[in-house]
């Protein structure tokens, strides 16, 4: 049971969930559940979680998150399947099943390109940017969401992620504006550049900070940052080399 209070733990802080819910959630598992002593620590990329049982014996569970994106759909059915535990808790076997059934689904291919070239061509015309601007920034938001894909099946380090995608989308903007397809390169680069700011984990970080989580939000707020300063890098090394 341990090991489905900590999964659901994990679900959370590998979908976007600031450290204090994590921990409120886990807490309120536990005690649903007659552990008591409870002692639970979380940051971006790691849960420790120790309690004791009902015949004094203490128990120590971690977990290591290594891989961490948005997904606030499964953020809300954990949370909700939580609430459920706690008001009537469930058997090991079933809640192990209830988890499975809540688990984030791979969005489909062709979902993920379209959403991807709409966004993009939608920010780069809120911005300022003709029609053209928005039919090439589409294009190079292609090209980012194949990015972004085959970044998350190398399973690379986030920054370097987000440096290279980057510069491939910067590089495809600037080839696309070369080929005339597009007329002003900053609108077209800021429609894609939206899809990449780190907002939620910024956000996250900052709320973490004032409820008192410091180390969690401190190590959020610095990954946050350096994910903003790739992201600026590598559109900038687009342009000093692709764009003339």
């Amino acid at each position: 049971m341990l090991a489905c209070i900590l999964r659901m733990g994990e679900l959370l802080l590998s979908n976007g969930a600031e450290a204090m819910r994590v921990e409120d959630t886990v807490t309120r598992l536990c005690r649903a559940y007659g552990f008591s002593d409870i002692h639970i620590f979380s940051i971006p990329s790691s849960i420790v979680l120790t309690v004791k049982t009902e015949t004094g014996r203490f128990l120590t569970m971690t977990r290591r998150v290594r891989q961490r994106g948005t997904d606030l759909g499964c953020v809300a059915r954990v949370n909700a399947l939580s609430r459920r535990l706690c008001k009537t808790p469930l058997p090991a076997e079933q809640v192990s099943a209830a988890i499975a059934a809540i688990l984030p689904r791979p969005m489909p291919l062709f979902l993920h390109i379209a959403l991807y070239a709409l966004v993009s061509a939608v920010f780069s015309t809120f911005f300022g940017g003709t029609a053209w601007d928005a039919v090439a920034a589409a294009g190079s938001g292609v090209l980012l969401s194949f990015a972004v894909l085959g970044m998350q099946k190398l399973r690379l380090n986030e920054v370097f992620s987000a440096f290279a995608c980057s510069m491939l989308t910067g590089a495809g903007a600037a080839a696309l504006t070369a080929c005339g397809v597009g007329e002003h390169l900053d609108q077209i680069l800021i429609g894609n550049i939206m899809l990449l700011i780190p907002g939620l984990a910024f956000t996250a970080s900052l709320r973490d900070m004032i409820s008192g989580d410091t180390i969690s939000g401190l190590l959020g707020l610095c990954e946050a940052v350096l994910k903003a300063l790739a992201i600026a890098a590598g559109f900038g090394a687009a342009l000093l080399l692709f764009w003339r």
